[in-house]
């Protein structure tokens, strides 16, 4: 399954909310959506969240996303990810053409 790096930006609303048990609601509405968490992490910086997750595809990813943010108040940006070995096949490839 394609891999997605969900980040995540609390707001003010949001804080107020944070809970294990609203984190379980989180897990339960990924999976709900075809996800699969692989990490979730608290982080210092530009993001307060990230988010490992397998997803069959894009559109099952955004549909979380959106779903996340309705159900957190966590505004979510997400990425898929490439595996740095396929990347560099990938570019490979592309000097080819």
């Amino acid at each position: 399954m394609p891999i997605f790096l969900m980040f995540g930006k609390y707001s003010s609303e949001a804080l107020k909310g944070v809970s294990a048990e609203r984190t379980e609601k989180a897990v339960d509405l990924i999976k709900e959506h075809g996800g699969k968490v692989k990490s979730m992490y608290a982080v210092l910086g530009e993001h307060d969240l990230v988010l490992t997750i397998d997803f069959p595809d894009a559109e099952h990813a955004m549909a979380a996303s959106v779903a996340l943010r309705k159900l957190t108040r966590i505004s979510f940006s997400t990425s898929p990810v490439v595996e740095v070995e396929k990347f560099d096949r990938l570019v490979a490839e592309a000097k080819k053409i």
